[in-house]
C-alpha cells in the first residue's frame, strides 16, 4: 500500500533529530504556579477555589463555564494566593488561579470508570477536563459528542507530529503505546460503526513498528503510514489523506464520518477513564539549537516557561527567537514569564530569527504559494486583498478556507508575510459575516 497524502503542502527542515531519541522525563516546579481560566476555546472556566484554600494535586479549581469549555485542576499540593490578571503564550492577560507550591504533591484521591457505558465514558472526559492537546484546545467531550454517532465510521489518531521539531508525541508513542491503544479502543467503545486509524509519517518508522506489532491483534484498529508532510497533522489533511474525504471550513470532521484526536489526547483519555486521572500535566519538548540539553519532559500545568530551560540545561547562546509551539503555526513569545497551559505542546528557543532577518520585497508571480497551499487556495491574491481591507470580496474568493498552516510564507522566495495577511483577512471576514447575520 502507498503512502497517504493529501494536495499541496511542503516538507521543511523538521529539526527532530535533536530531541527524537530523548526520553520523557518527569520534571517538577519550583516556583509559584499559574492556572489561566481560558486554556482552552469556548467558555471561560470559573475558578471554583478561593485565597487562602488548600488544594491537592488533581483537585478541581475550576469548573467549566458551559458545554463548550473545560475544568482546570491543580497539578500541586499548596495554597491559593490570589486570582488575578496574568499574562499567557497569547499576549493577552488571563484571569488566573495562583497556587503556592508546597513541593509535597500530596494527590486527591480519583476514581476510574466502572461501568463503561458512553454515558459514563464522556462523563469522565468531561469532569477530567481533556481538550484537544494538539495545539487547538477544542473540549473533547463536545468532539466525542456528535449529532449523529450512528454516522462515525473512523477514529483517526493524529500521531502525525508534522511541526517541526517537535517529538511529545512520538516519544509518548515509543514508551506508552499501549496508553495509546487503550485511549482509542475506549474511543470505538462509543462508536460501533467505526475502525480507529493510527495515522504516522513514516519518518517514524520505529513508531510505525511498534504500533503495527502492537495493534495485530487489534480487530478494529490499523496503522497507517502516512507521507512526511507538512501540514499532514491537520484534521483536513489528515482526514483526505486516511478516507479520501474532503471538508471545508463550514463543516466539522463528524460530516464526513470521522473524529480526530492527537496522540496525547487519546493517552488522557485512557488515563481519565482506566485511572480516574483528571489532565494537569503532558509531556512538553524542550529544543531549538539556543538549548543545551534539548529533551522531553512531561510538566505540569501552570509551570512557568522559564523553568523548562533550566531544566533543559539552560542557554547555550542568547536566543533571538522563542516559540510556544511549532515554528510554522506556533506564537513567538516576548517573554518566557508565562504558564505552561493545557496545549502547550512544546517550547522552541532559536539563536537566530529567521523570519525578522528577511525584507519582504515584491511577488514575481511564481505561483508557488499556490502550488503549496493544502486549502487550494490564491494566497497571493488573497493577502493582498486582506491587506487593502476588502474583507467582502476576500470571503467571496473563499479566504475562509485557509488553515493558516504557514506554507506560504515558507516557500515564497520573496519572503511575503502572506500568512499573517490572511490571518487578518480571515479574522476581519468571520467578523463581517457575524454583522450581517
Amino acid at each position: 500500500m502507498g503512502l497517504l497524502t493529501f494536495k499541496g503542502g511542503l516538507h521543511p527542515y523538521d529539526g527532530k533529530e535533536l530531541s527524537k531519541d530523548k526520553a520523557i522525563t518527569e520534571y517538577l516546579p519550583q516556583g509559584e504556579m499559574v492556572y489561566p481560566l481560558s486554556q482552552h476555546i469556548g467558555a471561560p472556566a470559573v475558578a471554583c477555589v478561593k485565597k487562602g484554600d488548600n488544594v491537592l494535586v488533581g483537585q478541581k479549581i475550576a469548573e467549566a463555564g458551559g458545554f463548550v469549555s473545560a475544568n482546570i485542576f491543580s497539578s500541586v499540593s499548596g495554597k491559593v494566593l490570589k486570582i488575578e490578571p496574568r499574562l499567557t503564550v497569547s499576549g493577552n492577560k488571563v484571569n488566573s488561579i495562583v497556587i503556592e507550591n508546597d513541593g509535597f504533591y500530596n494527590k486527591t484521591e480519583f476514581h476510574p470508570v466502572e461501568m463503561m457505558t458512553r454515558e459514563n465514558i464522556l462523563a469522565a472526559v468531561r469532569e477530567a477536563g481533556i481538550v484537544g492537546l494538539g495545539g487547538a484546545g477544542f473540549p473533547t467531550h463536545v468532539k466525542l459528542s456528535p449529532k449523529e454517532p450512528d454516522k462515525i465510521d473512523h477514529i483517526i489518531i493524529n500521531a502525525a507530529e508534522c511541526e517541526p521539531y517537535i517529538t511529545a508525541d512520538y516519544r509518548q508513542m515509543m514508551e506508552t503505546p499501549e496508553d495509546l491503544i487503550s485511549g482509542l479502543n475506549i474511543i470505538l467503545s462509543m462508536f460501533p460503526q467505526a475502525k480507529g486509524v493510527i495515522g504516522i509519517e513514516d519518518n517514524k518508522p520505529e513508531a510505525i513498528k511498534k504500533l503495527t506489532e502492537l495493534c495485530a491483534q487489534e480487530e478494529r484498529i490499523e496503522v497507517a503510514s502516512l507521507r512526511t508532510k507538512y501540514p499532514q497533522g491537520a484534521e483536513r489533511s489528515l482526514i483526505y489523506a486516511v478516507t479520501g474525504r474532503s471538508i471545508n471550513s463550514s463543516m466539522l470532521p463528524a460530516d464526513a464520518g470521522c473524529i480526530v484526536d492527537n496522540v496525547a489526547t487519546a493517552i488522557a483519555i485512557h488515563e481519565a477513564v482506566t485511572l480516574g486521572k483528571p489532565l494537569y500535566e503532558r509531556v512538553v519538548t524542550v529544543t531549538g539549537d539556543a538549548i543545551a540539553q534539548p529533551g522531553n519532559f512531561k510538566v505540569k500545568s501552570g509551570t512557568n516557561a522559564a523553568e523548562l530551560v533550566d531544566a533543559a540545561g539552560g542557554f547555550k547562546t542568547e536566543p533571538e527567537k522563542v516559540i510556544s509551539g511549532g515554528p510554522m503555526m506556533g506564537m513567538a513569545l516576548s517573554t518566557l514569564n508565562v504558564p505552561c497551559q493545557k496545549a502547550f505542546s512544546s517550547l522552541l528557543c532559536f539563536t537566530r530569527d529567521e523570519v525578522a532577518a528577511c525584507e519582504p520585497s515584491n511577488c514575481i508571480r511564481c505561483g508557488r504559494c499556490v502550488t503549496v497551499c493544502p486549502a487550494g487556495l490564491m494566497p497571493t491574491k488573497l493577502s493582498e486583498i486582506a491587506d487593502h481591507g476588502d474583507f467582502a470580496l476576500f470571503d467571496q474568493l473563499n479566504g475562509c478556507e485557509c488553515v493558516e498552516c504557514g506554507c506560504c510564507s515558507y516557500v515564497c522566495p520573496a519572503k511575503r508575510r502572506l500568512t499573517q495577511s490572511m490571518k487578518t483577512g480571515r479574522r476581519e471576514a468571520l467578523a463581517l459575516r457575524r454583522r450581517q447575520k
